[in-house]
């Protein structure tokens, strides 16, 4: 990967909608070199597919939250499996330190989120959890 890769990768990441003749006359290159580029990204896996990233107003009617699993050895295949169950399981993240899995979450209420957090906490397997409720989202540069 190059710095016109990593450009291209910067302006999808940025509008994931511009087209390949927009991305040509931005980086002054020729359209079939965007194109191939492209091609070749999406072929390596480094582009895995293309969408879209809620706004604030799209998120402000859901509650979300960051979960994190304290669980018991050996458990963590059967409660992934388990958490592939949950629809408000929006991520789930292996981690190192004290805690064994960081789950991002989302509800429509802060009584649905209650109930998701019950039966992530009544899994088979879970030790502990700690809940970190999102207030406002003040940096997102996610991709």
């Amino acid at each position: 990967m190059d710095d016109m890769d990593r450009t291209i990768l910067g302006l999808l990441s940025a509008d994931a909608r511009m087209s390949v003749a927009t991305l040509a006359r931005r980086l002054k290159v020729a359209r079939s070199t965007v194109q191939a580029r492209l091609e070749r990204l999406e072929a390596s896996g480094i582009i895995a597919g293309y969408t879209l990233k809620l706004g604030e107003a799209a998120r402000a009617a859901r509650i979300r939250a960051t979960i994190l699993l304290t669980i018991e050895p050996r458990a963590q295949a059967a409660i992934l499996s388990r958490l592939k169950s949950v629809p408000e399981v929006e991520v789930a993240h292996t981690t190192s330190g004290r805690f064994d899995l960081l789950l991002q979450v989302a509800a429509p209420s802060t009584a649905a989120l209650d109930e998701v957090l019950d039966r992530i906490g009544l899994l088979t397997g879970v030790k502990s959890s700690e809940s970190l409720i999102h207030l406002s989202t003040r940096i997102d540069r996610a991709v």
